[in-house]
């Protein structure tokens, strides 16, 4: 996977698994002493990342003057220990913090679920800029989920920041931009598990991310594990709501190709998933296939940190309402009904239309479940093609 397919709105094909072509030259990483130095460089980069928010890392990477780079405003979750269920994830604000993002179409909200135990796991960002935005979810799982979601949240949108194909005066490309962020975020998760600063071996999260360029009006995602991606397209009076990702679950049949083949045991866990697990071993008991982190799913049992790459072409004129929520959300609501909920909100309500989607979700686990378990419960949102609506 992590080809980077391209259709409309209103038809997303599957995407087709890469090939990689076998060519006659020395792969560099099995050079004595790479692994050390490339080790080395990403310990470097961690300290460098960990020192600025993502505006500063954008102003000190984009080299545009101030006048003519526009308004530039982040938001993201931050770690917090709040056990209040419902209660929304403590959020910080950095750039032109003056700017009002529900009047640039753009809604969130990360609610606690009902686990008294556990802090909420889910993360998530928004970067707003002039010529394109990034939109990022984050779901958290094993006892230190919540550490490295919030890590992956930080420095994933920094990777794609700090690609200097960012700022080429060429078409982007965004898909082998968000396949070397997600490549370069696990590779910092390693580092940091071995500088004993994060605990990743037995912990991990799930990664969607979604660029908004405003340049050609189109929107890149790219996705490890299941906070899906969804698109509502005003079509006349009526909305239609689908599915922009897939999950990735170990019963696919090409993920499960890829777990044997690399020693590891899908294994049906007589419930309701399918797991994950090391040759002769009862862990890790992932039922994901693909994740950032879970760094033993990754080295003894085929997980992959690749992420699956669709680009949507949005059509002039219509409207759209983008989607990127953890599965807390979608446990109990499709895409459909997800955005018939959404759609009945102005593009300057967008924050009233996420609370609204995550207070149905809520309720809807309440129903399901009998009021004994809750998940974390994300929305981010975006209207597009909703005016007077500002686009970053």
């Amino acid at each position: 996977m992590g080809c980077c397919a391209s259709s409309t709105a209103s038809e997303v094909p599957v995407p087709k698994p890469r090939r990689r072509l076998s060519v006659g030259q020395v792969d560099e990483s099995e050079l004595p002493g790479h692994e050390d130095s490339q080790a080395e460089q990403d310990r470097g980069l961690i300290a460098a990342f960990s020192k600025n928010n993502l505006i500063e890392m954008v102003s000190e990477t984009d080299q545009t003057p101030k006048a003519k780079s526009g308004r530039r405003v982040s938001l993201s979750s931050k770690t917090d220990k709040g056990t209040t269920s419902f209660a929304n994830k403590t959020m910080q604000k950095f750039g032109d913090t003056d700017v009002d993002i529900a009047q640039c179409g753009i809604g969130y909200t990360c609610r606690k679920g009902l686990k008294p135990e556990s802090p909420n796991q889910d993360s998530w960002f928004v970067l707003k800029m002039e010529n394109f935005s990034l939109y990022g979810v984050f779901d958290g799982h094993g006892q230190k989920g919540h550490d490295v979601s919030n890590f992956a949240m930080d420095m994933l949108p920094k990777c794609i920041i700090k690609d200097e194909r960012v700022y080429s005066t060429e078409k982007r490309d965004w898909g082998p931009i968000l396949a070397d962020a997600f490549k370069k975020t696990q590779n910092f998760i390693t580092q940091s598990d071995k500088m004993k600063t994060l605990q990743a071996q037995m912990s991990g999260t799930t990664a969607t991310v979604a660029i908004h360029d405003h340049s050609d009006n189109s929107v890149t995602i790219g996705h490890v594990a299941d906070s899906t991606a969804a698109l509502g397209t005003k079509n006349v009076n009526a909305w239609s709501g689908v599915a922009l990702t897939r999950d990735h679950k170990p019963n696919l049949k090409d993920e499960k190709a890829r777990i044997e083949k690399a020693g590891g045991r899908v294994v049906f866990d007589g419930y309701a998933n399918y797991r994950v697990y090391a040759k002769n071993a009862r862990y890790p008991g992932l039922n994901m296939s693909r994740c950032l982190g879970d760094l033993l799913g990754h080295a003894e049992c085929g997980m992959s940190c690749e992420p699956e790459v669709n680009k949507i072409a949005f059509e002039k004129g219509k409207q759209y309402i983008l989607l990127v929520c953890s599965d807390g959300v979608w446990e109990f609501i499709s895409a459909q009904e997800a955005v018939d909920i959404v759609s009945k909100y102005d593009a300057n309500e967008a924050t009233a239309a996420a609370d609204d989607l995550a207070k149905e979700a809520w309720d809807r686990w309440i129903k399901e479940e009998g009021g004994s378990v809750v998940d974390d419960i994300t929305v981010v949102l975006l209207y597009v093609g909703f005016p007077p609506v500002k686009q970053a």
